[in-house]
């Protein structure tokens, strides 16, 4: 099953992966037994919790984020969702949902995820996601934005430190941490959506 494929790029991603911080680490740990107890941890149907993937857009400055006004929750948020049997791993199911979510083209991933995200949610009847999060860099300073209405209500670019509300505590540290990851890592050579 292609999933199986995908929850050991995952469980090595996340083995691999250093946490920045001592919750982080609690988290990685959780999510590495979660996978290693559940073999359907990467399906949504999975209704212990399962894994998913997200990504702070931000420009090439790490100064402007994209966000999206989430349609079911009616907060702002990043760009993300459930993992498809056509990911080979957690970043590129992050990548590929920022691509479909806003529109944009020439998007890059940067490297390992930034940080980890473990929220209750209304799915298989009320579990959890555990997310994985991602920083994506855009190709062009505020890009034109095309909103999927199945998923959004509104979509637009914001300053890092301007971030609008309502939103949460998670989605402003990503954000944070996207933006610092765009001024600090190098290019990653990873090949555009």
């Amino acid at each position: 099953m292609i999933l199986d494929r995908l929850r050991a790029a995952a469980r090595s991603e996340l083995a691999a992966w250093r946490a920045p911080e001592a919750a982080q680490e609690e988290l990685r740990r959780l999510y590495l037994d979660h996978l290693h107890r559940h073999p359907d941890a990467m399906a949504r149907t999975c209704v212990a919790g399962h894994l998913t993937a997200s990504a702070a857009i931000v420009d090439p400055d790490g100064t402007s984020a994209v966000l999206t006004l989430h349609r079911k929750i009616g907060k702002w948020l990043q760009t993300g969702g459930h993992c498809e049997e056509g990911d080979a791993s957690l970043g590129e199911a992050a990548l590929r949902e920022a691509a479909e979510e806003s529109g944009l083209s020439g998007l890059r991933l940067l490297p390992g995820p930034i940080r980890l995200d473990r929220h209750r949610v209304g799915c298989a009847g009320g579990t959890w996601h555990l997310d994985v999060q991602y920083a994506v860099v855009a190709a062009e300073r505020e890009a034109p934005l095309s909103i999927d209405a199945a998923e959004s209500s509104d979509l637009g670019w914001f300053a890092v430190e301007e971030i609008p509300d309502p939103t949460d505590d998670a989605c402003r540290a990503l954000v944070r941490a996207a933006a610092e990851a765009a001024r600090t890592r190098p290019e990653p050579g990873f090949a555009p959506s």
